[in-house]
């Protein structure tokens, strides 16, 4: 039996990707504002003149960050899908979804504050 929603190639898996990646860009309000967020801390990077590893921590955070908005994502359309009707199990699950990224989110800004408070201070002397 074929599976149909199976990628026939290498083609088809980075357009389905892409669908995704665009579908949250254009649905998912709090993903707009952390590419915003992103964009001033790349900035700020460039700025405060980051060393190389610095700015990979940087950017690792940001990427985690997205990727649990898409997992997030991903499991609030599958219980929207699963149940229209209120049902507290699939509100467990989507905020137990969110805090993921919530706890994501604080962790980067601990990371971003260790790695721009001291260049911050340094600078402002």
């Amino acid at each position: 039996m074929e599976n149909k929603w199976k990628n026939k190639n290498f083609k088809d898996s980075v357009k389905n990707a892409f669908n995704g990646i665009m579908y949250i860009l254009k649905n998912e309000r709090n993903f707009r504002i952390q590419i915003i967020a992103a964009l001033l801390v790349i900035i700020a990077s460039f700025v405060l003149r980051l060393e190389l590893i610095e700015f990979a921590i940087i950017v690792l955070v940001i990427f985690l960050v997205w990727l649990l908005e898409f997992i997030n994502s991903a499991i609030e359309i599958v219980i929207d899908m699963y149940t229209e009707e209120y049902n507290e199990k699939a509100k467990v699950a989507k905020d137990i979804s969110a805090g993921a990224v919530t706890l994501t989110a604080l962790m980067s800004v601990i990371i971003g504050i260790i790695i721009f408070l001291p260049k911050i201070l340094k600078y402002i002397k």
